[in-house]
């Protein structure tokens, strides 16, 4: 029985949500143990209140931490907490020294080759791409895309499985507030909107180019919502500013007071007060996407050059539109078509496909905010729309 645990995963925001479901699998194994959480500084108000965490441990990994020294000296703070297990799920060089270099009496989870002669055990993340094949003299960058097969939470549960003999319970994505972030949500909303308004959220940027689907896409939705009576609220940080006023510049509706810009305004916290209180999310594959399931909302998202089985939105009432085109998925950050045919996988998800399946959803739960509509534990796999060319 262990007493002190570490998991660690110091990846981005949407990869950490992905991680909440080992926290409460862990806690319900064992109850009584310390159970300690690695992550990146900059995401700490994703994780500090996490009901199932006794501790967490923030790296600065751009900051005060930064550089080899520093992480030696991190990781004699980490030793000096004597863990006897500890989980990585983060199969980075980082990462893979922390959790090797612990000192920890069991290391188990993903590893670089070289830091896995540490771990007592270790295994692939099936959630990932692979890249097989190399060019000509086996000199160039390997040239087949292989996207992973299984969600990202499902191979995180079977780390625990496989390495610790347990059957974890999946209690799905979460996220706790403090009480002060969800004040601030509360007046900021009460500041916009009005106890009768429904309000449809959007995230229109994304890490990668190739996941963001076009501006003048998002433009039409929007008008369309605001003909129908609805509020909006424009979500994002503020590296997403400049496309939210691209969009914004084309809509017909751009002077309407329907229209609500929090992008670049709210922390990570205050985002998912806000967004428990929205009636459904249209967003891109990104970190708030994976937020908002973990607020109980609905979600209608694109994927173009994104793997659907590794990373959709852990949600069976929320929709998936996967790109209809050929190249689907080519997990690059870069379109390299040319011409018309760039970003075609995204721009071949029509606007009619996502106003269909908004509506329907809206339809549905009657435009209720997410924190009235009831939990579905075990409900997970969203729905999967396989668009056809000219299907709308």
């Amino acid at each position: 029985m262990y007493q002190n645990i570490l998991v660690i995963n110091l990846m981005q925001i949407g990869d950490l949500m992905l991680t909440t479901p080992v926290l409460g699998a862990l806690r319900k194994a064992y109850p009584q143990a310390r159970l300690t959480l690695l992550a990146d500084t900059r995401w700490r108000e994703l994780v500090e209140c996490n009901p199932h965490l006794d501790a967490c441990l923030f790296m600065d990994k751009k900051g005060e931490d930064k550089g080899f020294a520093k992480l030696w000296k991190f990781i004699r703070k980490v030793r000096s907490q004597h863990f006897d297990l500890v989980i990585n799920l983060h199969r980075n060089e980082r990462a893979s020294a922390v959790a090797a270099f612990s000192g920890a009496k069991r290391i188990v989870g993903y590893s670089k080759p070289l830091f896995s002669l540490f771990f007592d055990q270790t295994m692939q993340n099936p959630s990932v791409a692979h890249h097989i094949g190399w060019g000509p003299g086996g000199i160039l960058p390997p040239h087949r895309y292989v996207p992973g097969w299984e969600h990202q939470v499902h191979a995180h549960l079977n780390v625990l499985r496989q390495t610790l003999g347990i059957e974890p319970d999946d209690g799905g994505l979460e996220m706790a507030l403090s009480p002060e972030n969800q004040q601030k949500a509360d007046v900021l909303w009460q500041e916009h909107f009005t106890a009768e308004d429904k309000v449809i959220a959007l995230n229109i940027g994304a890490s990668w180019e190739t996941k963001r689907w076009p501006d003048s896409y998002f433009a039409q939705c929007a008008d369309k919502f605001i003909g129908q009576g609805y509020k909006l609220a424009f979500f994002g940080g503020p590296m997403d500013l400049d496309i939210v006023n691209k969009c914004i510049s084309q809509m017909q509706h751009k002077e309407s007071e329907a229209l609500h810009i929090f992008t670049g305004k709210v922390s990570l916290a205050v985002l998912a007060g806000l967004l428990r209180k929205c009636s459904l999310f249209l967003t891109t594959d990104s970190g708030p996407m994976h937020i908002g399931v973990a607020m109980n909302l609905p979600v209608i998202t694109m994927f173009g050059a994104s793997p659907v089985p590794g990373f959709y939105p852990y949600d069976g009432r929320s929709v998936l539109l996967k790109s209809p085109e050929s190249c689907h998925p080519c997990g690059s950050h870069k379109c390299p078509r040319k011409g018309e045919e760039n970003m075609a996988c995204m721009k071949n998800i029509p606007v009619a496909a996502a106003l269909y399946y908004a509506e329907a959803l809206l339809e549905k739960f009657q435009g209720q905010p997410a924190y009235k509509l009831p939990f579905h534990k075990g409900d997970y796999q969203c729905r999967v729309i396989e668009l056809s060319k000219g299907e709308f």
